[in-house]
């Protein structure tokens, strides 16, 4: 017999999966705050070490409001298991060191997240593994980068900040065609605009942080895949220890319950800002998938249900005049932080991708010019009006 879950839509499982309340039949799911467990007696302690039972050992890797966020944001990604972890970063960290090698090389996209470059470049480098980057959309330059020992590709689709898209379904049969996995960094679609695993990725990442939490609260990751791929993950977070806390799982459980909406507002408002932005005398460029002119529009419209709330864009000038667009808006947050309801403005230059070098970030297309903004819930009214000022700086 079907269990009554596995029939639910998934904007209910979004809010009611994976719960079971305790003793106390609590409403809101229970949060529970504690290092340790305590056993029965020695015996069922060492079948619960020796993974011979399941159940909780100790919550840098078992807790049960951690469980539920995992299980929840599974289902919603429709993957059979998630693992999560202490940030996005550590997300992807976790995944390169429990599935890669000394020896390996992996294929990344030149616009993945400036820290992501970073930490690749300068960390995982050191453990014998190779880096090649090339452009995220350019499918020719992904085949020509594959060498007998790659054993992974990686992208971020729609990127930061330029929302390039990534063709999903070519990446996916390349991969398989390479024997090797295909990990996809989800952040700003979460899984209610996109879900990579059903286009044949074979992990996904996330920044909770951003969308899932949707308030600017907590920091939180999490990895998304097959049962044997993310026993791997555990493992690796079992010895490690970069876990998510059970109040931030906490905190992430309530912001599943209301993504779809939030998404379905961010996107709305991005849509309308880059609409305004691109008929704007003081603007150059905007940075938007849901524009018909952009050149991953008809790639992201087949992979995505909507096109995100992030909008980048370039004013005539210099980084001269992107800062003093930036300090003379009123209401934006100037914080290198997006997926909020509060509208944040960033310079990605000197900020998220500050740590490239400079012929990386032209490589990346991150010009001083470029401003990002992740827009938040306010009325566009106002946001417009906003950004109105900063651009009459000009």
């Amino acid at each position: 017999m079907a269990n009554q879950e596995d029939q639910w839509q998934p904007d209910t499982k979004a809010i009611r999966g994976a719960y079971q309340r305790t003793h106390e039949n609590e409403h809101s799911e229970a949060m529970f705050l504690t290092s340790s467990y305590v056993f029965e007696n020695a015996a069922m302690a060492a079948k619960h070490f020796n993974n011979d039972l399941q159940g909780n050992v100790y919550s840098r890797y078992t807790n049960p409001t951690v469980r539920s966020f995992e299980q929840r944001l599974a289902a919603m990604e429709e993957g059979e298991q998630c693992v999560a972890t202490a940030s996005g970063m550590a997300a992807t960290l976790s995944v390169i060191m429990a599935l890669l090698k000394s020896g390996d090389h992996v294929i990344c996209s030149q616009d993945v997240f400036g820290s992501t470059r970073v930490m690749m470049n300068k960390y995982i480098v050191k453990f014998g593994v190779d880096v090649t980057y090339v452009p995220l959309a350019d499918l020719t330059a992904w085949a020509d980068a594959i060498q007998p020992n790659t054993k992974m590709m990686f992208c971020e689709t729609p990127s930061n900040p330029l929302s390039e898209v990534a063709d999903l379904e070519a990446l996916a049969t390349l991969s398989k065609k390479a024997d090797a996995l295909f990990v996809v960094d989800n952040c700003f679609c979460t899984p209610i605009l996109q879900k990579p695993l059903n286009w044949g990725a074979d992990i996904v990442v996330h920044s909770a942080t951003k969308y899932i939490d949707g308030q600017g609260r907590c920091l939180g990751g999490a990895v998304v895949g097959s049962a044997a791929l993310m026993d791997e993950v555990v493992g690796f977070l079992r010895a490690a220890g970069p876990t998510m806390s059970p109040f931030n799982a906490w905190v992430f459980l309530k912001g599943l319950e209301t993504l779809r909406l939030r998404m379905q507002a961010h996107s709305a408002n991005a849509a309308e800002l880059a609409a305004w932005l691109n008929a704007h005398p003081k603007v150059t460029k905007v940075y938007y998938a849901g524009l018909e002119g952009h050149p991953g529009h008809a790639l992201a419209k087949k992979q995505q249900s909507s096109f995100g709330g992030v909008v980048s864009f370039c004013v005539k000038g210099s980084r001269e005049d992107a800062w003093r667009v930036i300090d003379s808006t009123k209401m934006f947050s100037l914080t290198a932080n997006l997926g909020d309801a509060k509208t944040t403005i960033v310079h990605p230059a000197t900020t998220t991708h500050s740590r490239l070098t400079e012929a990386d970030r032209e490589a990346a297309g991150i010009s001083q010019s470029l401003i990002r903004i992740a827009v938040g819930l306010e009325d566009m009214i106002d946001i417009k009006a906003d950004l109105e000022l900063g651009l009459g700086a000009l």
